[in-house]
């Protein structure tokens, strides 16, 4: 069988190995951000939590991957071919790799600015909102798209345990000695973290209008 007909043969599979590995990517990212912000912002108020936390994340980061997926579904009685597992396992990385991003970005809010909206009568959690997380936004989106990336790359190691995404491509790939389904995975993970990438870029672009934008050339 030739390359374009397997790709006709499999444009279905093809598609739908695509949709779950977008998905899978993606609602790891928006949950660990949703984690991220309260810790990163804790990490950020207190000088003795955040060398805790900030090592605490670095330690879970390293955990492999693999080994998480097949430790989560003892630890919560799910099946090892459920997708929750590995939502979980990538929610945690993203969370791991964002609390210290959030915290920085924080801290890179100058300090006259929050004494002015201070002053304006700004109460915590508004200051937070209106003037600190924009300002903010430029180094939050910068660790989103590391940890947007990642999420690509990792959900792929799933497919060892039979979770369907893109990932399963490399292993049919490899057991029927055939380079058109491992090429086809590489070629759409590549166009997946290039379109979230580019989307995060454009998401921190319009949230932060007041920044200097580099003249194209």
């Amino acid at each position: 069988m030739t390359a374009a007909e397997w790709l006709r043969h499999n444009a279905g599979e093809i598609a739908d190995l695509t949709a779950w590995h977008l998905w899978l990517s993606i609602l790891p990212l928006l949950i660990g951000l949703l984690v991220a912000l309260p810790l990163g912002r804790l990490a950020h108020r207190s000088r003795r939590l955040y060398p805790m936390l900030v090592a605490l994340a670095g330690l879970v980061y390293t955990v492999p991957s693999l080994a998480l997926f097949i430790l989560l579904p003892k630890l919560l009685s799910t099946r090892i071919l459920d997708p929750v597992n590995v939502v979980i396992a990538l929610s945690v990385y993203t969370t791991a790799l964002l609390v210290r991003v959030v915290a920085d970005g924080l801290a890179a809010v100058p300090a006259d600015v929050i004494q002015s909206a201070h002053a304006m009568g700004y109460r915590s959690h508004q200051r937070l909102i209106r003037i600190e997380l924009p300002i903010a936004v430029p180094v939050i989106a910068a660790g989103l798209r590391v940890a947007a990336v990642s999420n690509v790359s990792i959900v792929s190691m799933a497919a060892l345990l039979g979770v369907p995404q893109l990932g399963s491509l490399f292993t049919q790939g490899f057991q029927l000695h055939f380079f058109t389904p491992i090429v086809t995975g590489v070629v759409l993970s590549l166009v997946i973290a290039l379109v979230l990438d580019g989307l995060i870029l454009l998401a921190g672009h319009s949230l932060t209008p007041w920044q200097p934008r580099r003249s194209a050339r």
